[in-house]
């Protein structure tokens, strides 16, 4: 909540609409530097309790993970293409936004990535370079509390070292790393936007194993710099839906956000400048709703481009058994990964990665359910002795609203045979049909029409995802492993990530904002977001995202 429960407008310089990653790295890098900032927000504001709290049901066997964020009419979508959606699984609208239950990957993008059409003759290059972007990355690792090694040979090049250590690589990482290195495919720590040691006023991790929903602080969340805003004078206003983005009579400039309080009142939000930091579905949505006369189409959209272009990675997995034990356990987070195809010099599959697991599931009738747990060391004290007093105890916490039978479920593995699996993510490329637009057949709970999403893998990232397939299967033929199961791209849902749907450009016929992400119609609109990006690549997109969020505040500072 804010202030008194305040959510009427107030004078400001710049409005950010979106608490997120993008909104919260730009709202503090402008409120540092003396800029009066409204950031607006759909979703609540989350206290420690409540991440106490969503740390315990989230280990509960049979709670809903995406349950924590869904609101019902608010976050009414529909799904059309050949990939389910599944928006309310994977997006999270609250202050600090679905940096809430990420798992804290933070690669860089390539250079190729950046140069698609130049290296390949495919999609677009991007208006910036990966140079250009260099200086931005080691800030964003800076603010984040990055932890990584400098050990990756197919890595983008680095100026810097991380800002904290890298993890060490679990049990399971060295049996991979003995096939690997039979194969000739080079392993590297996975950097990661968790504490190793103290950083930031924040702890070292301390080993939950529910990084999705951390409740130590360890791991990082937007809600770092929505604090740090706050702290240099920013205003955070939650529980506000943006509405609309009205513009002057000429087109030119953005006047307002229009927005709607709990009790159903709407206000208008003035400034010098806007920040649309919604990410890649409900941005090009926004504009989309505020269309007028000059811009029929949706605001910003004289490219028809705004909606267009989404893209998200593609994964597949193949999970593996040995007879010797694999030490899997949910210690929260992948350890290692390889970016030995990554680049590619040549036409044919894309760019991909390998990421090792260290929390498969047990294929021997071993148990690796989640746990309701007081805290996870005290529920494995009561597993290891069951007394009466100690199963008296979880029995009756307030949260154990299920039998306990069913809640006493260790996660192990009791084997033999024991399991381990590799995952591979891969690069999509941009496609005009792949988009978002407006479902006017359903609506949300102001009775707006709601996100439509099309999505598709198309010709490349199924090349691409079956070469990977090749070669996880390579690693685990040349590891020992007999193979169970092969999760192909049939029937997947869509990931987390959700790029493209207001790209990046030179050309304002064929792109929504420049190299400095601009509007191009618009010259006080700005859009903070993976939305933006031209190509996807084929790693995680928070850091790049971070990282376009400190450029573009840069930019506006220059402007104010």
């Amino acid at each position: 909540m804010t202030a008194a429960d305040d959510r009427t407008p107030t004078e400001a310089d710049v409005c950010i609409v979106g608490a997120g990653p993008a909104g919260a790295f730009t709202a503090y890098s402008l409120a540092r530097r003396g800029h009066d900032v409204v950031v607006l927000e759909a979703g609540e504001r989350l206290s420690s309790e409540d991440h106490h709290r969503r740390m315990e049901m989230w280990l509960r066997p049979n709670f809903e993970r995406d349950a924590f964020w869904r609101n019902g009419e608010r976050d009414r979508y529909t799904s059309t293409g050949d990939i389910n959606a599944r928006l309310n699984e994977t997006r999270v609208k609250a202050v600090g936004g679905t940096s809430l239950h990420w798992d804290a990957n933070t690669p860089r993008l390539h250079q190729e990535d950046f140069e698609m059409n130049t290296r390949y003759g495919v999609a677009q290059d991007w208006p910036i370079s990966y140079d250009d972007l260099q200086p931005y990355y080691v800030r964003a690792e800076r603010e984040m509390g990055v932890s990584g090694a400098d050990d990756n040979p197919h890595g983008p090049p680095r100026k810097e070292p991380y800002p904290l250590t890298a993890f060490e690589p679990s049990y399971s990482d060295s049996l991979f790393a003995e096939a690997c290195e039979e194969l000739g495919i080079a392993m590297a720590s996975q950097p990661k936007a968790i504490n190793s040691e103290e950083y930031d006023d924040r702890s070292e991790c301390v080993g939950y194993g529910v990084c999705n929903a951390c409740p130590s602080g360890a791991k990082y969340s937007a809600e770092v710099h929505v604090r740090k805003a706050e702290s240099a004078g920013a205003r955070i206003v939650d529980q506000v839906q943006a509405l609309s983005v009205e513009h002057d009579r000429t087109g030119d400039y953005v006047e307002s956000v229009v927005y709607a309080t709990p009790n159903g009142r709407q206000y208008r939000q003035e400034a010098d400048h806007f920040v649309i930091a919604c990410g890649g579905i409900e941005t090009p949505r926004l504009l989309l709703l505020s269309d007028s006369d000059v811009y029929p189409d949706g605001l910003a959209n004289s490219s028809g481009a705004v909606g267009r272009y989404l893209m998200d990675h593609p994964s597949v997995r193949t999970t593996g058994t040995l007879e010797e034990p694999t030490r899997q356990s949910n210690i929260g987070w992948v350890s290692s990964r390889s970016d030995q195809f990554y680049a590619h010099e040549e036409t044919g599959p894309g760019s991909y990665h390998l990421t090792f697991s260290n929390t498969a599931k047990s294929t021997s009738g071993g148990a690796q359910s989640r746990l309701p747990p007081t805290s996870p060391s005290r529920f494995l004290d009561i597993v290891r002795n069951p007394t009466p007093d100690a199963l008296a105890e979880l029995a009756t916490d307030p949260l154990n609203e299920m039998q306990l039978g069913d809640a006493l479920e260790l996660p192990t593995t009791s084997g033999p045979p024991y399991p381990l699996s590799i995952r591979g993510a891969g690069e999509m490329l941009p496609r005009p049909d792949n988009r978002v637009t407006l479902d006017y057949s359903k609506t949300d709970n102001h009775g707006r029409p709601v996100p439509s999403i099309n999505l598709s893998d198309g010709a490349h990232a199924q090349e691409t995802m079956e070469h990977c397939l090749e070669i996880q299967k390579s690693i685990l033929t040349e590891l020992g492993a007999e193979i169970t199961d092969v999760k192909t791209l049939s029937g997947r849902g869509m990931s987390t990530h959700h790029m493209g749907t207001t790209r990046m450009g030179t050309d304002p016929a064929e792109s929504v904002v420049n190299e400095q992400c601009r509007t191009h119609d618009l010259a006080n609109l700005w859009i903070a977001s993976s939305s933006v990006f031209t190509t996807a690549g084929a790693n995680n997109p928070t850091l790049t995202i971070a990282a376009l969020a400190l450029k573009t505040a840069d930019h506006i500072d220059e402007e104010l």
